[in-house]
């Protein structure tokens, strides 16, 4: 490691202060934007730090992918649209907290969690690189299937309509994601004759529509109405950091919450949205009150934004050190590494680590910083939720459609966008929760592509190729250890007693 003085000098300059800065802000306005994902922030910016030394460049990257997460639980809280597909759980706790009038406790929650999870990536990201990137070279196509069948366990504790529906909506999902070319033989599958068809469904603006757009369906419904049932906000005494006693209550679910979001990271393809739902689901399953959870449970929210910015430092982890991005995103940074003339590896480290651990001692600080501008900034943005849903409407409308169409300026996805959002909209009416069919449309190709090219491998003894490696028989006994504790977690909710009759009254749904 070098001279800490050195990096210290090189991290603390105006260059580098004013490069994390702008960075944050970036990022907080891009999450905060339906569609506009961390990996276009990152690459919105990019042709903007060719002319810039190493250093700044990096630092402002790595700040856009940190704060562009985070942003996205803003409108995931407060207008049931998640910024980022990485912050589609954290609908399921925020809005209803919103609802009931406290978005402020949402959102501090929120960002204390996104801080938290952030700050502890980076800490990884510093110490242990070498050793947790080797990992992710343990796993091969047989090791990502289970992994994909691990995730896809979880789909039925995910539905707060019942199990029944919770695999119907996976089911669903699982179909969408099959929609394409077939990926051995080329052959169009549910195209009928569309060529657009052929590259898939985009993820993106299916998340758009089953949460931003059906839910500006829900609110034509009483247009005179705000999204906050309530006339007192119960948020009205503004905090700017959690109380001891919210921090006491997910301090668990903070460290079992980093953990995950960092081996996540460290896998490729994996991403925060994956680490998000394992995470949420995972809290889900050793909590106190799991009846709590999709009815505004800080968990649940703590959860899902502590592992989806965790993520970040994980993903950056292999990037670093064997040059495989562990996340879209990370690919990105990976050409800004060598667009700046370093090469990923031992080398990098030793040949220009004064550069290398600038980097990361910045992250771990713009992560700081993102966390209490913020916390600071979550007094003015609770103000959305006052307005009357005809003037909210309009702008989830017009987000929707400018950040679908903005991914590959193509319309299909404005019109993928509306079917997903009718679809999500009845979905709504029969108490059908569209998180599992989420889970579906991004484990799906996970899934499908590991077991197509184990087929492959295994030379006609599946079995045997997808049995001998111990880290499948690691994943299977997870699969089927979550699958028991989901039908265990069942029953034990249908024992509990019902939501508060206060919850109802406020959304006008019935559990």
């Amino acid at each position: 490691m070098p001279d800490i003085l050195t990096v210290l000098s090189n991290l603390f300059s105006l260059t580098s202060v004013l490069a994390i800065l702008g960075g944050i802000c970036g990022g907080l306005v891009i999450g905060f934007l339906p569609g506009l994902t961390s990996n276009m922030a990152v690459a919105l910016l990019l042709p903007i730090t060719f002319t810039m030394s190493p250093i700044p460049a990096l630092l402002m990257l790595t700040s856009v992918y940190a704060s562009a997460i985070y942003a996205g639980s803003f409108s995931a809280i407060l207008l049931h649209t998640p910024g980022t597909s990485a912050s589609a759980a954290t609908v399921l706790d925020g809005f209803p907290l919103t609802q009931r009038g406290e978005s402020n406790k949402a959102l501090r929650i929120a960002t204390f969690s996104s801080m938290f999870g952030g700050a502890f990536s980076a800490i990884a990201l510093l110490l242990l690189a070498p050793p947790l990137s080797r990992i992710s070279l343990m796993f091969g196509p047989a090791e990502y299937f289970f992994i994909a069948i691990f995730g896809l366990s979880i789909i039925g504790s995910l539905s707060s309509g019942g199990v029944v529906k919770g695999l119907l909506s996976g089911i669903l999902g699982l179909l969408f994601s099959s929609v394409g070319l077939d990926i051995d033989s080329g052959f169009p599958r549910f195209c009928f004759g569309y060529n657009d068809l052929h590259a898939g469904l985009e993820f993106v603006p299916a998340v758009i529509g089953l949460f931003s757009m059906a839910q500006a369906l829900v609110m034509t419904e009483e247009v005179q109405k705000s999204i906050q049932r309530v006339e007192t906000p119960k948020s009205s005494e503004w905090r700017v950091f959690p109380r001891l006693s919210e921090i006491r209550q997910i301090k668990t679910t903070l460290m079992r919450s980093s953990f995950l979001g960092v081996l996540v990271g460290i896998l490729p393809g994996a991403g925060g949205d994956i680490s998000s739902w394992v995470s949420y689901n995972e809290a889900k399953r050793f909590s106190k009150h799991p009846e709590q959870f999709g009815h505004g449970s800080l968990e649940g929210i703590s959860a899902s934004e502590t592992a989806n910015n965790a993520n970040t430092g994980g993903a950056m982890i292999p990037m670093f050190t064997l040059g495989i991005p562990g996340s879209p995103t990370a690919a990105v940074l990976l050409g800004a590494l060598v667009i700046q003339g370093l090469v990923p590896g031992h080398e990098m480290f030793d040949r220009h680590g004064s550069i290398v651990y600038t980097v990361i001692i910045g992250f771990f600080l713009a992560n700081i910083v993102m966390g209490f501008m913020g916390m600071y900034s979550t007094r003015y943005l609770s103000h959305i939720t006052t307005l009357p849903n005809y003037a909210v409407i309009p702008v989830i409308v017009f987000f929707s459609v400018v950040g679908s169409f903005s991914l590959g300026h193509s319309m299909l996805n404005v019109m993928i966008m509306l079917s997903f959002g009718f679809l999500g909209f009845l979905m709504r009416k029969i108490n059908m929760s569209p998180a599992p069919m989420i889970l579906g449309l991004i484990l799906g190709p996970f899934a499908e592509k590991g077991f197509r090219q184990a087929l492959i491998l295994s030379r006609g003894d599946l079995i045997t190729y997808l049995l001998k490696s111990p880290i499948s028989l690691i994943l299977i006994a997870l699969t089927i250890l979550s699958v028991a504790t989901t039908v265990y977690l069942g029953s034990r909710l249908t024992k509990s007693a019902a939501p508060p009759e206060e919850y109802e009254s406020l959304t006008g749904e019935k559990h």
